[in-house]
């Protein structure tokens, strides 16, 4: 197959009736770049990829006729050939002469394998920059020559030094627009190279190019003779990036436990860093259990060494206890075990991150529950100030604290993009909407240990005669939780049952007086609450928990405080015109005057729940009636029964 204008696929490397074993060993045997291309709106990064497959002969003779037909239909340029159209695939992407999502090409030269991922210059779509930034080796920053060195341009530079990118090109495109200026060239250099630095960017390379004319990308161009540094592809064959990888300790995070029958127990995942070799000592995190290695299996077969990239099976001497999303390690060298993080987070979600509210990390295969604690600051990329934030929004950078449900196996993301990088991800829609560096564990997570106690749960609930539980009553302001909480402890109060109501107004009164009711306090309100509830769980009481609560994500975390069985969402479903027509305290009546702001109901939302074990439809009964109710369920559940195994 030959590449249009003549030239064939692989840089010049003619396959057809060759030797093409020889040719296959060649290819394999050459080095592999990943890089991104990145920058501000329009600063021609798609273009600039398309030239680059043109000019490696990576463009058959079908593609080409295909894209000289679309530079007509949809093309930015008159007509003329639209490189940026080989990317840009979408038909978004086509309507509106914009990249949308991450484009990934391959491509080959005499000297080099490469995969480039274009990434979209517009900042809504800055999650894509970083999906393709989190793999690459290397990043062609573009700057438009008209513009200079704009916002994008700073912020995707940070993006990069952040994801550990240490070499930089930066192209500074369109020089054709701009009489191929020397000065302006030198301008954008010396600008680009001043803020490089304060983001510890040194390995940069500033090359002049015209993505649309081809000046300097394949080959040094006539109209710079100015310039006396290599053309863009020039650089991309000979730039040195060394493997982190290479030389570091045996990492292999464990993605699947492999068991065909009951004669085999392997444990299958993609190496990080490292060698290893059978009789190797293995440390498994975060459990610490050691043992020795006694297969290597690949695709292929049994190994006598598996290496960093790789996808293995190992198999091990010892019978021990090995999960999905465990760390395999060097037994005299393995990572750190954690749970709780100085983290870098980059936000990439409409809505906001708010201290105080759980989502899920995932870290390599590893899954738990995170909570972010506090914020303590976010980053202006412009001035790389750090200013004081109880939120991150969309785009936004901060370095965070952040509480895991369970200890992980680590490194910093300066050592390990496996063991230092994660995504967060939203428990009820199950998006992904940041991602994070970690930096260090907290002292405290090293210092402070969960203290064994000889009086448990299960012989504090023997004792009360009772199952504990949290009966957690969500509802408008005025649906009635409170009165019907009370009228629930009356009764088990009477029953002989150890309670405690937690209200909401009453809380605010002390533990939680210093919050307001912006969602971040709300969130943080929540998470006090059930915390204080859980405790109450484990001194063997029923809790009732009386508060709005308004975000199902809240709700949730509560839940998994305790354990299966003992968390129960009371729903007092009210309908807001019936629970603004009680307004006892006249509080609807002040937030439609907006006197009171971020009111739920009339200006902040309430997520209704939506499976609760028990919903009370107050338009049908009375509290009385609806306490009962709940009686009811806590007898049918087992909670309250005379002459009851806890069996906790």
């Amino acid at each position: 197959m030959r590449a249009a204008g003549g030239g064939s696929v692989g840089g010049g490397a003619d396959v057809i009736g060759g030797d093409i074993e020889a040719y296959l060993q060649r290819h394999k045997a050459k080095s592999l770049l990943r890089f991104i291309t990145c920058g501000s709106v329009d600063d021609g990064k798609s273009s600039l990829i398309g030239r680059l497959l043109y000019e490696s002969k990576m463009i058959f003779d079908d593609q080409f006729a295909a894209l000289r037909d679309d530079s007509k239909k949809v093309g930015t340029r008159g007509g003329e050939i639209d490189f940026a159209l080989l990317v840009d695939g979408l038909t978004a992407e086509r309507e509106q002469g914009i990249t949308i999502d991450v484009a990934y090409r391959f491509f080959t030269t005499e000297k080099r394998k490469f995969i480039v991922a274009d990434t979209p210059g517009h900042e809504q779509y800055t999650r894509n920059m970083v999906t393709g930034a989190s793999t690459a080796d290397l990043a062609v920053i573009l700057i438009d020559a008209r513009k200079g060195v704009l916002t994008q341009t700073r912020r995707h530079s940070y993006l990069a030094a952040l994801l550990g990118i240490r070499r930089i090109v930066v192209a500074v495109n369109k020089m054709d627009l701009v009489d191929y200026s020397r000065d302006i060239f030198n301008k954008i250099e010396r600008d680009y190279r001043a803020f490089a630095h304060q983001i510890h960017l040194e390995d940069i390379t500033c090359i002049p190019v015209s993505a649309v004319v081809g000046d300097n990308v394949t080959s040094r161009s006539v109209h710079t003779p100015w310039y006396r540094g290599p053309g863009l592809l020039e650089h991309l064959e000979t730039v040195d990036v060394p493997d982190p990888a290479e030389g570091a300790a045996f990492r292999m995070p464990v993605q699947w436990v492999n068991r065909p029958n009951p004669e085999f127990r392997g444990f299958a995942g993609l190496i990080a860093s490292g060698v290893v070799r059978p009789g190797d000592a293995l440390r498994v995190l975060p459990s610490g259990r050691t043992s020795s290695v006694a297969r290597v299996l690949t695709g292929e077969g049994e190994a006598r060494i598996g290496v960093a990239g790789q996808s293995v099976t190992l198999t091990l001497a010892d019978e021990i206890d090995v999960s999905r999303g465990d760390v395999l390690s060097a037994a005299d060298d393995p990572p750190a075990v954690a749970n709780q993080f100085e983290a870098t987070i980059i936000w990439m979600h409409d809505e906001p991150l708010l201290q105080g509210r759980a989502y899920l990390l995932k870290l390599g295969t590893k899954t738990v529950t995170a909570t972010v604690a506090p914020i303590k600051y976010r980053v202006n990329v412009n001035t790389m100030e750090h200013l004081a934030a109880k939120k991150l929004d969309l785009n936004d950078i901060g370095v965070c604290e952040l509480e895991l449900s369970s200890a992980i196996a680590f490194e910093s993301y300066r050592d390990s993009r496996v063991l230092g990088g994660f995504i967060l991800i939203d428990r009820l829609t199950n998006n992904t909407v940041g991602a994070g560096l970690l930096h260090f564990a907290l002292r405290r997570s090293q210092n402070v240990h969960w203290q064994a106690l000889d009086v448990n749960k299960r012989a504090r609930a023997l004792l009360s005669h009772q199952k504990p539980c949290i009966l957690w009553f969500t509802g408008l302001s005025g649906a009635g939780k409170s009165t019907i909480a009370n009228l629930v402890e009356k009764q088990l109060h009477a029953d002989g049952r150890q309670t405690y109501l937690l209200d909401g107004d009453n809380v605010r009164h002390g533990l939680n007086k210093d919050l307001g009711f912006t969602d971040q306090n709300r969130v943080e309100n929540i998470r006090r609450v059930a915390e204080v509830a859980r405790l109450m769980v484990d001194a063997g009481l029923i809790v009732m928990v009386s508060f709005i609560s308004p975000f199902r994500s809240e709700r949730r975390m509560a839940r998994g405080l305790v354990e299966a069985g003992e968390f129960i969402e009371v729903f007092v479903d009210t309908p807001l015109a019936q629970a603004e027509a009680r307004d006892a305290k006249g509080l609807y009546k002040k937030a439609r005057r907006g006197e009171l702001k971020n009111f739920t109901g009339i200006d902040s939302p309430y997520e209704a729940p939506e499976n609760p074990e028990i919903r009370l439809d107050t338009t049908q009964l009375t509290p009385e009636a609806a306490a009962s109710q709940v009686i009811a369920h806590l007898r049918k559940a087992g909670m309250i029964d005379a002459g009851f195994d806890p069996g906790i």
